[in-house]
């Protein structure tokens, strides 16, 4: 199968990854991984994410922008940090940012505060968006209702409904899958999706090192890059295109997404 994959969101600043960054890279590229986005949660950690993302720099970008799961750190100078580190062209993004009220573990007011000043950034710095959304849908699209991006978006990890989906497409946003549809329950809803979503709008990512895909049999729980091609297999048993086509698109919009010329 000739993969030339992009791994549009891996957490590859997280501590599992301190001792073999570069083998785990490498291993990516190996597998037809040839590109991989990481993913920047706060401030600190954006930062960590464009410094590995220099290591190889035809091959990784980065994102900058706070998770809302640390909201409550956003304050009158994160929106000078976060210009200050994109700054960079390797940033190709601002987020990830949204809401997530499952946990809350920031105040629901901060992190609406902080999805808003983060929109406002992405427009006027003409850089996509990498958003997050868990169990907020609602006040999620207010926000995307109050402070209209005017740029490319992509919900990241969709899990969510058809309802939700929709109303996800109608605004044009790409729609990020996971290691989650490779979950023969939790993600068994998505099967009827998969081929819902246009493939112009369709990118795949493995949220590393989280959502290891269920149908893998490795040693521990930590997911990398290189298990992106699973992800691939499910969603080509899904659709009605071609393997070619389906790996084709899926590069073109990873490409088109994050505003990089191949």
């Amino acid at each position: 199968m000739p993969f030339k994959l992009f791994d549009i969101g891996a957490n590859l600043t997280h501590k599992s990854f301190k001792n073999d960054f570069d083998e785990v890279v490498k291993r990516s590229l190996s597998k037809g991984v040839r590109n991989i986005c990481i993913t920047g949660c706060d401030l600190p950690d954006s930062q960590k994410a464009l410094d590995l993302a220099k290591k190889f720099p035809d091959n990784l970008i980065s994102t900058c922008g706070i998770h809302p799961h640390y909201a409550d750190s956003f304050n009158e100078n994160s929106e000078k940090e976060i210009q200050e580190i994109c700054k960079n062209s390797l940033v190709k993004a601002i987020g990830e940012t949204g809401l997530d009220f499952n946990r809350n573990y920031s105040d629901k007011k901060n992190q609406i505060k902080s999805f808003l000043a983060h929109i406002k950034l992405a427009n006027s710095l003409n850089l996509p968006m990498f958003l997050h959304q868990r169990d907020a849908h609602k006040e999620f699209m207010n926000c995307l209702n109050t402070e209209t991006p005017k740029i490319n978006c992509v919900v990241h990890c969709f899990t969510g409904n058809k309802k939700e989906l929709f109303e996800y497409l109608d605004k044009d946003f790409y729609i990020g899958l996971t290691g989650w549809v490779c979950d023969p329950k939790r993600g068994a809803h998505l099967k009827e999706l998969i081929p819902l979503i246009p493939l112009n709008r369709l990118l795949i990512e493995t949220d590393s090192p989280y959502l290891l895909p269920k149908n893998l049999k490795v040693k521990g729980r930590r997911n990398e890059p290189c298990f992106l091609t699973e992800i691939l297999k499910k969603i080509i048993k899904e659709r009605s295109e071609s393997e070619n086509e389906i790996i084709e698109m899926l590069s073109k919009n990873s490409f088109c997404f994050f505003n990089i010329q191949q």
